[in-house]
């Protein structure tokens, strides 16, 4: 019993909301068919914390996708922005999820959805958040979307260093949709390069060796010899060391999604044999998984807490 005590404790934590308590109470209420609990969690924000405010959007849009809570909400308060913003991102979430149920949604469904986002972007014209939605919903469109460029720049233009819009680009330009490896690859070292000190986009060479790990496997088969040296071969290790130096050493406060950040370091650590520089990441998550990028590599929780343990 008390082994199974020890190792319960030192299980991986799973939270999607990261450690965000009135977050994912939010979920809750809107699991249950409540919206008042969204709207003052969404209200409460800090003025421009843009990355807490994307990253409390798109976990509410994702629970309420398969619900009506949303509608709710704006039939009641229809003047409220932040009802509009959500809104917007919850199709986004809703043409995902006929995507993974295996059919491609339809242009006029697609491009219906595009508008709602536009349209939250006049309602509040100063928040990246609708534009971070149109980026995310431009994947889905057979070829990219012809506005893509345009959509992008008027994100940068609120927040030039905004950590989801930046993940969203990253997949749009990646082999696995619009883009190749290489493009993805440049896309993410120059995104890390122009950012400033402590900016978590200095994670981004990371998930776009993760990304490619996964698309090539899924394409090639795991067994191909030029994988052997994807985790450890020059620019990797180079990649690490910049992302330890620019974001790690430089980090003055916890960012809304530094969860996801610190695991696809961790996980690139690991696979190049970092093993001292993995310890140290492993500390700051104190136990606080994600399941991407360490299912790639294998069942997620195991490979976790092996490398983790092989840390200490």
């Amino acid at each position: 019993m008390a082994w199974k005590r020890r190792r319960s404790a030192a299980a991986p934590q799973y939270d999607p909301a990261f450690g965000d308590k009135a977050l994912s109470e939010s979920c809750q209420d809107i699991k249950a068919g409540r919206w008042q609990g969204p709207r003052d969690l969404l209200a409460a924000g800090a003025p421009n914390d843009w990355d807490r405010r994307s990253h409390r959007i798109r976990l509410l849009a994702n629970a309420a996708a398969d619900s009506r809570v949303v509608e709710a909400w704006q039939a009641s308060e229809p003047d409220n922005p932040d009802a509009v913003v959500l809104r917007a991102d919850t199709e986004v979430m809703r043409m995902f999820a006929v995507a993974r149920g295996g059919t491609m949604p339809g242009r006029h469904h697609l491009d219906w959805t595009a508008q709602i986002c536009l349209h939250a972007s006049e309602v509040v014209p100063e928040d990246p958040h609708p534009w971070v939605s149109l980026v995310t919903l431009a994947r889905l469109y057979e070829g990219g979307h012809a506005a893509m460029g345009q959509w992008w720049q008027q994100l940068r233009a609120r927040d030039p260093h905004h950590r989801e819009g930046h993940h969203q680009g990253l997949r749009y330009m990646s082999a696995r949709w619009h883009g190749s490896h290489g493009q993805a690859y440049n896309f993410a070292r120059d995104s890390a390069s122009y950012a400033p000190l402590g900016s978590a986009l200095a994670v981004l060479p990371q998930a776009a060796r993760a990304e490619q790990f996964r698309h090539r496997v899924e394409t090639e088969g795991g067994n191909t010899l030029d994988l052997l040296h994807h985790w450890s071969g020059d620019a990797a290790l180079w990649d690490l060391r910049a992302t330890m130096e620019r974001w790690l050493a430089a980090r003055t406060a916890p960012a809304a999604q530094d969860v996801a950040d610190l695991n696809y370091l961790t996980h690139g650590l690991v696979q190049a044999g970092l093993l001292t520089e993995a310890a140290l990441v492993f500390q700051l998550l104190e136990g606080r998984a994600t399941r991407v990028p360490w299912s790639y590599t294998g069942d997620p929780e195991e490979q976790y807490v092996r490398w983790r343990d092989r840390t200490r």
